[in-house]
């Protein structure tokens, strides 16, 4: 855990509005230097308020206009260890994200697909015979809205 700056508010919020920017653009949101801003960077990341930079991918540009939230409920918990299902669950590239969580649902998927017939595929052919996968649940995402973080 880190003691938080007072500064490094703005600096954690312009990485997450783009990861890419420079020190320099950044030090243009506070008074700090370049390299202030670099020394500060270095002891978020080192501490591990920053985990990694990313590119957040335009999924429609892509092609992938479907997303479907998937809630998956394990059939036979004891017959299936769940290292088992989620191992198999993260080789499937179209899902995004595995969220083991408590609840009705064991397990929450989000699923991207190219249209309704490749999600179909990917369900049948690739999530229903995962070990262990009993009841399926499917919300399909018709608009998202980013809302920024905590910062």
């Amino acid at each position: 855990m880190i003691k938080p700056h007072p500064l490094d508010g703005p600096i954690l919020r312009g990485l997450q509005a783009d990861a890419t920017q420079s020190a320099k653009a950044l030090a243009g949101d506070t008074n700090l230097s370049p390299p202030a801003i670099l020394r500060r960077m270095k002891k978020l990341e080192e501490a591990g308020a920053i985990r990694t930079r990313r590119v957040v991918l335009d999924r429609e540009a892509l092609g992938f206009g479907v997303t479907v939230f998937l809630g998956v409920k394990l059939a036979t918990k004891g017959r299936v260890s769940l290292d088992d299902f989620e191992r198999a669950v993260a080789a499937i590239s179209e899902v995004q994200t595995v969220q083991h969580v408590l609840g009705v649902y064991d397990y929450r998927l989000r699923v991207v697909a190219r249209d309704i017939s490749d999600f179909e595929r990917v369900l049948r052919r690739r999530i229903m015979t995962l070990p262990g996968v009993g009841q399926v649940d499917a919300n399909v995402l018709l608009s998202e809205e980013r809302r920024p973080g905590p910062l």
